[in-house]
């Protein structure tokens, strides 16, 4: 009976530490009634997967890492779910943001021993020296709580000063995977098309090595971080095809890696950009062209 006991309680056990907590509800207003609203698909096989299973497949993998649509506040709420959910199936190693700079980290890591201590900025905004174009209204809830935390919260993108030092001056990037013309050649039409064909054509060259010397601190950061790590990122740079995965591969980790990217419904994500996408709810359509031409 002792051990009949004994046994019950180790498969309770189990289970408890591999309940997985419902996803938050939609946020973002619109697309509610989408068939694909809430789905998961494992894009390699087009397996759709429970929440459940895609943490468990995520939380195997040494780097994660997430894209996102900035101002959409679902694919924030999510990246806080799923951080919650990983830490009951291991210990977290690191968190990286494309929303922090290096001339946070030091600000940054105060925050974090403040509040360990019991001692939290009474102004988190304010402490963080956090970046006016980054909504602190979507961002704010989990950066709170990745400050709370046993492990760091790493900056992963460039400084201003670093990325007008690489417009001024392009810095030779290497490696096999990073450098094809195909893959140039589809950042330069995103960079085009992102800038409503704006942009002079003798600027193109510079702001496609700021775009490439981003990724690439990004996936040298990864590298650097504690793992188990996740970075959150923009959906562009963290594209299997595009993004930070290949300076994985230059740099010689390209192995074991896992991409989800979060997307609003109706928008179409292929197995060669990411290994999973969750379709969330849709923000409002904005028209930032016609801001450019005024």
């Amino acid at each position: 009976m002792r051990t009949l006991l004994l046994c019950l309680f180790s498969l309770l056990t189990a289970c408890q530490s591999h309940y997985v907590a419902p996803p938050p509800a939609a946020i973002a207003p619109q697309g509610r009634d989408h068939a694909d609203l809430g789905v998961i698909r494992e894009l390699a096989t087009g397996r759709t997967l429970t929440p459940q299973e895609l943490v468990e497949r995520l939380a195997g993998a040494p780097r994660v890492l997430v894209g996102e649509q900035h101002d959409n506040p679902d694919h924030h709420a999510l990246q806080l779910w799923l951080l919650r959910e990983l830490a009951k199936l291991r210990p977290q190693g690191s968190l990286l943001m494309e929303m922090l700079n290096p001339d946070q980290q030091a600000k940054v890591d105060a925050a974090q021993v403040a509040t360990r201590a019991g001692q939290p900025p009474a102004d988190p905004y304010q402490a963080l020296s956090w970046q006016a174009n980054w909504d602190w209204g979507v961002y704010g809830a989990l950066v709170t709580y990745a400050l709370r935390q046993p492990f760091p919260l790493l900056s992963a993108n460039l400084d201003r000063a670093q990325i007008m030092q690489i417009y001024k001056q392009r810095p030779t990037l290497t490696g096999e995977a990073s450098t094809t013309q195909q893959v140039q050649a589809t950042l330069l039409a995103d960079i085009r098309e992102s800038h409503c064909g704006l942009l002079p054509e003798t600027q193109m060259p510079a702001m496609l090595a700021v775009q490439q010397q981003r990724d690439r601190r990004m996936a040298e950061r990864l590298l650097a971080a504690p793992t188990p790590a996740v970075l959150l990122a923009g959906a562009f740079h963290v594209r299997k095809d595009l993004g930070v995965p290949l300076h994985l591969k230059d740099l010689g980790a390209g192995q074991g890696n896992a991409v989800l990217v979060l997307s609003e419904v109706g928008r179409t994500v292929s197995a060669e950009s990411a290994d999973y996408v969750w379709y969330t709810a849709k923000q409002p359509e904005q028209d930032n062209c016609a801001n450019l031409r005024r």
